[in-house]
């Protein structure tokens, strides 16, 4: 058994990823795992794909890089766009941040986003598609989605989620 929890903080990019799971690591204890990082660190991709900019990633190299990290005896909080490849068994809660598309918008404009990926990434978030891809992969009752547009609405997630994770550790005898 597990004495801390591992949660995925996932979401279209620009959302605030990165954000909160950094906040959260600083504010917990918990281990910030940027999947991006490992994906290129330890070389888990194929190579790039130009037109995107990004990894074309090798997702079996991946989970086991995360299997010998130690990853599956918890306290990590897992920062990438997809959640739907780590296996249930890892995952305590899955927070699938959302923000409007103006926000969106203007967070990936002044990330230098080419314009097709930014209209892919834009029409992700319309379309749900990693809330759906939470809702197909994981039960429904460690899912939550949260707003991200603000900083007082980013605070006010780190509040829940530390108060989560204090819940978590009490109902699994952690303290």
């Amino acid at each position: 058994m597990r004495k801390d929890p591992n949660i995925i903080i996932t979401g279209t990019p620009g959302v605030g990823k990165t954000t909160h799971c950094e906040m959260l690591a600083e504010r917990t204890g918990l281990r910030h795992v940027s999947i991006n990082q490992i994906v290129k660190d330890e070389k888990c991709h194929y190579g790039r794909d130009e037109e995107y900019e990004s990894w074309i990633v090798d997702e079996d190299k991946l989970l086991d890089v995360l299997e010998s990290q130690d990853v599956v005896a918890g306290g990590c909080i897992l920062d990438w766009h997809h959640c739907d490849l780590f296996p249930e068994r890892w995952i305590d809660l899955v927070v699938v941040l959302r923000v409007g598309t103006t926000t969106l918008y203007d967070r990936l404009t002044a990330r230098k986003y080419a314009e097709q990926k930014l209209q892919d990434n834009l029409d992700s978030e319309i379309m749900e598609i990693v809330a759906q891809e939470a809702d197909e992969a994981y039960d429904d009752d460690i899912i939550v989605q949260l707003k991200s547009d603000t900083t007082d609405e980013m605070e006010e997630n780190i509040r829940r989620i530390e108060e989560w994770i204090r819940n978590w550790k009490e109902n699994n005898g952690a303290y």
